[in-house]
């Protein structure tokens, strides 16, 4: 076969099709050579060939075929040659084929295949590893794995090769292996398997799921792909619903409520509604709702927009799902949330645009896109990568946030929480204007922006009329925490307490009448707060880290320095939006993991620190998140749980050494740094002062002064000598306590702790 041959045979709608890809009405499509945000590449089916309007990448199948699978050549050849279904016997400049055709029944033996791999699955720790962490029971769902065994050995036979060459399972390259034989490449090695069946039930192609290629999470199918999963639903389905790949579908499968009381259809991605699936939904006559449950991105809400149109004469609904995508969802939470998703799905009304109507139902959680810079092969190795914490804290740094190390990581550390079972969070307590809202929503920008919820202001009924899951695996940035009235306040209290919230309200029923309904909101999230009354929230809200902010001469000075050189051009936003971005990606390439702590009953906290019970549950807390980020270099146990390091331990110390101190000492965060930098201007015992003095040697103002000195007056750690108020008030400092002393001892004790455990592994 000539290369004008392959041209003549091998259609470019059938390359695309084999690779997921469908021209809409003016055949447009997205161009897979660059980021394209709008259909800009051409396809011309008369002529088979393609052009990119946008990045000039044109040419005929061949072409296509070499650039979208970065092949040479000759391998692009070959592997339109093996579309066509014929196999190499040699290649020089033109091609001679020989075709193969199979020798039983087509059906028969991809069921008997597929047979083979469904055994395989069993054989393959990896492979049921791989199930298990999809949360894709074997036992429930019709799975296989493709090995890339099944033609060697003793079940090497001629017929067998033959037939797999026929339908594609096996690719000749024309390679001959060391042993002398002919070898043949395996199409799908190493991928989990599902069948597509016919409406006789028969399977008729199969799909593969590669369990290996994480960089780019590759799909496979048989070549001239028929067939529809899981199979052709019951005549007599009402309730359709369609989900946006297979493993999507196959997580619903194996909820008994949902496959009892609905059929599903899965489609081959967003643009994989096919003919087949098309005709198929168009010849049940029963049905009367068409259920969309697509990934949760924008190529997901534009794929509903589209194929809502196409089935106006059904009522079309949509479930919104908290996570990205179904299967992702049913990692992260218990099945039972579908059944709640269902209940909950909006319709779509057609008396509106579709535009609008899909705007207002889909804006729960658009999915950010990585930018076209990110490298997420280079984020993998960044979490592999020793030092992680040191290094993510230069990273937290070059985005913007200068100075406050310590505060700053142990802050990204109780804000990525909102991805397990048990978040903390965070209150972060300074004077005006010293910077605590600032570094809370600096911290937030390193976030997925999908996933964070900022307030300036909660009512006080507010968080009660939240949908049930919408606060699920959630961030929310409250920048003052003191304008919340109490209502509001102890409503947020019980869902950081309780994850949980419940309420009697009023609603009508079909007939308009009043009745009273029982309203649950469900919130899985990590907060940060911004206040000038730490302890006022504190002693209120379990799970809370009180974190003060660096109110010193030195950190003033760092940020005024950044300031400076911000205006004058030093330093490269671009660079800064670099840093965000990579973060980012990086706290999506987490999973969520159970963390044990093998050493937690050998942990101990100084019997100085006040509340020892509630700061004891935060340590351990902050022991597991950080176990959590040092996911890629952690062993797991065989239920899948995160094993702790004392390494773990170690750096979790040194983050939340400063809110350790901060439990053992009565005065908080702020009052503690202002009474130091007095200390410092007073000196000695009998020295006096007056309230002016101290205003214009340590900076602060007149209301944060006169507050922190009745504070401290209370406290007795200063006393009133004398003085009139038109002249200024005497105070001497009545208290001299050893901070720095205090802050040694807490510190040692710990070191010599963590150095036991280091001993004893010895």
């Amino acid at each position: 076969m000539e290369i004008s041959e392959i041209k003549q045979n091998l259609s470019l709608t059938q390359v695309l099709e084999n690779y997921s890809l469908q021209p809409n009405k003016n055949n447009m499509l997205r161009c897979p050579f660059h980021d394209d945000k709008t259909a800009s590449l051409q396809v011309n089916p008369t002529q088979n060939k393609y052009k990119c309007h946008a990045c000039d990448k044109k040419g005929d199948v061949i072409q296509f075929v070499q650039d979208y699978e970065k092949l040479t050549k000759r391998e692009a050849i070959l592997k339109c040659t093996a579309m066509i279904g014929q196999v190499i016997t040699n290649v020089p400049s033109v091609l001679k084929v020989q075709t193969v055709t199979i020798t039983e029944d087509k059906s028969l033996f991809l069921e008997k295949m597929f047979q083979s791999f469904r055994k395989g699955i069993f054989n393959s720790p990896p492979a049921r590893e791989y199930c298990k962490q999809r949360n894709l029971d074997l036992e429930k769902l019709s799975i296989g794995f493709n090995g890339g065994q099944f033609h060697h050995g003793t079940r090497r036979d001629e017929t067998l090769i033959n037939n797999c060459l026929a339908v594609g399972l096996l690719l000749d390259r024309n390679i001959i292996s060391k042993t002398g034989e002919k070898a043949f490449n395996v199409f799908g090695n190493k991928s989990i398997v599902f069948p597509l069946k016919n409406k006789e039930n028969q399977i008729v192609s199969l799909y593969f799921r590669s369990t290996t290629n994480e960089k780019e999470a590759k799909h496979f199918y048989l070549k001239n792909r028929s067939g529809l999963y899981p199979n052709y639903p019951n005549p007599a389905t009402k309730k359709l619903i369609l989900t946006e790949s297979i493993i999507d579908c196959a997580s619903l499968l194996q909820i008994t409520e949902i496959a009892e009381n609905y059929s599903l259809l899965a489609c081959y991605g967003t643009n994989g509604l096919n003919e087949e699936i098309q005709k198929t939904i168009q010849e049940l006559t029963e049905l009367e709702e068409i259920i969309f449950a697509f990934d949760n991105d924008n190529a997901g809400n534009e794929a509903i927009k589209k194929y809502a149109e196409q089935f106006r004469q059904y009522k079309i609904t949509t479930i919104e799902l908290p996570n990205k995508d179904i299967n992702e969802t049913l990692q992260l939470h218990e099945p039972e949330i579908f059944t709640e998703l269902l209940e909950q799905r909006k319709e779509l009304n057609f008396s509106f645009s579709i535009e609008d109507i899909t705007t207002k139902t889909t804006t729960k959680k658009p999915t950010a896109e990585p930018t076209q810079n990110t490298n997420l092969e280079n984020v993998v190795d960044f979490l592999k990568g020793e030092d992680l914490l040191k290094r993510l804290n230069e990273q937290i740094g070059k985005a913007g946030i200068v100075g406050e190390e310590n505060s700053r990581l142990l802050l990204f550390l109780i804000i990525i929480s909102y991805l397990n079972k048990s978040p903390i969070h965070a209150i972060v307590q300074g004077s005006s204007g010293s910077g605590k809202t600032h570094i809370i929503s600096r911290i937030a920008d390193l976030m997925p922006g999908e996933d964070v919820l900022r307030f300036t202001r909660i009512t006080e009924s507010s968080l009660y009329n939240w949908g049930e899951f919408d606060l699920f695996q959630k961030i929310i940035i409250i920048e003052d925490l003191d304008g919340l009235k109490e209502d509001a306040l102890y409503a947020l209290r019980e869902l950081i307490s309780n994850q949980f919230l419940s309420s009697s309200v009023s609603i009508k029923d079909k007939k308009g009448n009043n009745k009273s309904a029982k309203k649950e909101v469900k919130g899985q999230f990590s907060s940060l707060s911004a206040t000038t009354k730490g302890e006022t929230y504190e002693d209120n809200m379990s799970r809370s880290f009180l974190i003060a902010v660096d109110e010193s001469k030195e950190q003033t000075q760092r940020i005024i320095t950044h300031q400076n050189k911000r205006n004058a051009g030093e330093i490269d936003p671009k660079a800064q939006q670099k840093a965000v971005q990579f973060i980012q990606q990086m706290v999506r390439r987490l999973t969520h993991y159970e963390v044990i702590n093998p050493y937690a009953t050998k942990l101990l906290l100084p019997e100085k620190v006040h509340k020892i019970r509630r700061l004891n549950e935060m340590y351990q807390a902050v022991i597991k998140q950080v176990t959590f980020l040092n996911q890629h270099q952690r062993q797991l146990t065989k239920e899948q749980q995160l094993i702790t390091q004392i390494e773990d331990i170690e750096q979790a110390t040194e983050v939340l050494f400063e809110s350790i101190v901060l439990k053992v000492d009565e005065l908080d965060g702020s009052l503690r740094q202002f009474f130091e930098r007095l200390k410092k201007y007073v000196k000695n015992d009998s020295q006096e002062f007056i309230l002016r003095d101290i205003r214009q040697e340590l900076n602060v103002s007149k209301t944060q002064i006169f507050r922190n000195i009745q504070v401290l007056l209370e406290l007795e750690y200063v006393k009133q000598i004398g003085g009139y108020s038109n002249k200024g008030i005497r105070y001497k400092i009545s208290y001299w306590d050893n901070y720095q002393k205090l802050r040694t001892e807490i510190k040692d004790f710990l070191i010599k702790q963590i150095e036991v455990l280091k001993s004893n592994e010895v």
